[in-house]
Parts: C-alpha cells; sequence; structure tokens
C-alpha cells in the first residue's frame, strides 16, 4: 500500500473511465490544485468501505464535496457516452439535502442515463474496480440507448 491507502497501481491499470473522472475533477479545479495530482490520489475519495460508509451519518446535509463527487461521476459518465456516440450530452443532478435525488444524462430529447440516489452522503465504492466497472455498466447501457435511438439524441 502507498501513503494514499490506495494499492500501488500503474498506469496501465487506470482505465479510460477512471482517467475521464480525473479529467473532470481537474476541469473543475478553478486554482489548479489538482494539476500535478496522480490520477489514483484524485480518485481516493471515491473509495470508502462498507465500514467507512456505516460511520457516515446520513441524517446530515450532503457536503458540497460529495455533490461534487457525484457531479464529476456522472459527468465523466456523459463524456465516455459522448465519445463512443458523437452525441452532445448534458448532466442534471437534483439531490436534496437529505442525499435523495436523480442523476440524468440526456442527449438532445434522449435522456440515456436515469439514477436514483440514495444516501448520497455515503457515495463511493469498494475499489477502483468497483468504480469501473459500475460506471462503464452505465456508460454500455447509455451507449446502446443512444445507438438504438439517435434521431431523438441529435434533437
Amino acid at each position: 500500500m502507498t501513503a494514499t491507502n490506495l494499492p500501488a497501481t500503474t498506469e496501465t491499470s487506470i482505465t479510460p473511465f477512471l482517467k475521464a473522472i480525473a479529467q473532470q475533477i481537474r476541469a473543475n479545479d478553478p486554482y489548479g490544485t489538482y494539476r500535478n495530482w496522480s490520477d489514483e490520489l484524485l480518485l481516493k475519495p471515491y473509495i470508502v468501505t462498507k465500514a467507512q460508509k456505516r460511520e457516515i451519518s446520513v441524517d446530515g446535509d450532503v457536503d458540497p464535496i460529495t455533490k461534487g463527487r457525484v457531479l464529476a461521476f456522472y459527468r465523466a459518465i456523459a463524456h465516455q457516452i459522448e465519445e463512443k456516440t458523437g452525441l452532445l450530452c448534458q448532466v442534471v443532478i437534483d439531490l436534496s439535502h437529505e442525499g435523495f435525488g436523480w442523476a440524468l444524462v440526456f442527449s438532445g430529447r434522449l435522456l440515456v442515463v436515469s439514477k436514483t440516489l440514495r444516501d448520497a452522503q455515503r457515495f463511493g465504492f469498494d475499489s477502483l474496480e468497483k468504480l469501473e466497472a459500475e460506471g462503464s455498466k452505465i456508460v454500455e447501457s447509455g451507449v446502446n440507448l443512444a445507438n438504438r435511438f439517435p434521431e431523438v439524441g441529435r434533437l
């Protein structure tokens, strides 16, 4: 384990989806703080074990940093769908202060991803592999829908 509590990885283990998340984090960094940080370090907050999730209270408001992580995750999904279909995608996150809401990715009039969010205070994944798997599954579903109805996505 490295000092960041992530297993030592090589650049080849960072997949295009994980790179897209890191890219979204850097794109929303107005002061350039994350410019020289490794992708692994940027992705570290997405790794939340089950024990850590149990310690996070769902009684309080969702903090802005967690909201930013949720937004970067779904913007990375939109970016990957754009790359694979050529359709411009937008992300809408509607999240109540209690941690419930929706994540929507749409292209034109086509809703390519619709996810219910619950207990957003505990947003995270057990490992980078699970983060990658969930993101890739959502991207694949969105790409399939966009390819099925491309004319709706262009409107």
